[in-house]
């Protein structure tokens, strides 16, 4: 026996109030309306510039820090490319440059989000053992790529709206021996169980603290690390994705990370590396 079953499709009529305008409406951007803070771009290779592209193509108002006079020739024609109207220097080692960011940015409104992209270690002690890593250049290391991130999470944090974010960038090297990582590595690790005390204490404000861990790519800080070309070709070989990771894919990532899209993530450290993290042998 055949059975047929017969579809009934009625036309229904829309409200006068709604004629055409939802269907020509363009969809709403990720971080339409937003406001962000982006400390630590250095050229148009930073990581931190791939993040702020793909924010500003999100709808965000940015703001952006430089680290002295040099470092201003690169930024701000980058900064001003993006319509940003608050292009200022600081170097977050300095308390009192952190006390001037917060009254600046608070003269320019209240904040979304903010990108933390600032690491640095002596050349000399990223060369050799990290057995001889100067004292020095241990306190160095841990102070600007890691104690920075805490600093500037306490500046910000009355300029935050709730549901803010916070991002900050991390490396493999942080959780397993990176050759030519050294120091480095021991302040990424330092900077990732930052994000998750900071993510603990700023929760309570509903704002949340979270690390991108990016593939090798091809920046000013990479050029301290030697060899690194060979981490690059070994990381693209091996990654299950079969090549590198580009700054604009961790842009994507972070457009997510710093929209209402995770609002339940907060502590987490997100991989962008083509899948490399997930290998063993």
């Amino acid at each position: 026996m055949r059975i047929l079953t017969a579809c009934l499709f009625l036309e229904l009529d829309e409200p006068e109030d709604l004629k055409g305008s939802y269907r020509s409406r363009a969809p709403m951007k990720l971080l339409e309306n937003k406001r962000g803070l982006v400390v630590g771009v250095a050229n148009s290779h930073s990581i931190a510039w791939g993040i702020s592209q793909v924010c500003h193509q999100q709808g965000a108002q940015l703001a952006f820090t430089y680290l002295n006079e040099s470092l201003e020739k690169r930024v701000r024609p980058l900064a001003e490319s993006l319509d940003s109207t608050l292009i200022f220097p600081c170097d977050v080692s300095q308390d009192a440059h952190l006390d001037q960011l917060r009254e600046k940015v608070e003269k320019w409104g209240k904040l979304d989000f903010v990108v933390h992209a600032v690491a640095f270690a002596q050349r000399e002690d990223l060369d050799g053992r990290f057995i001889d890593t100067s004292r020095e250049g241990f306190r160095i290391a841990l102070d600007i790529s890691a104690y920075s991130l805490v600093a500037l999470a306490r500046a910000c944090e009355p300029l935050m709206n709730p549901g803010g974010s916070i991002l900050a960038l991390t490396y493999y090297g942080a959780e397993k021996v990176v050759r030519n990582y050294n120091v480095m590595g021991v302040a990424k690790a330092a900077l990732e169980a930052s994000v998750r005390y900071l993510a603990a204490d700023m929760g309570k404000n509903n704002v949340r603290v979270n690390a991108i861990s990016a593939g090798p790519i091809k920046t000013l800080s990479a050029k301290g690390i030697r060899d690194f070309n060979d981490m690059l070709k070994h990381a693209g070989e091996k990654a299950p994705l079969q090549r590198n990771v580009e700054s604009l894919e961790v842009g994507k990532s972070a457009a997510y990370l710093l929209s209402d899209l995770s609002s339940g993530v907060t502590g987490e450290v997100h991989y962008v590396d083509c899948g490399y993290n997930l290998m063993g042998m």
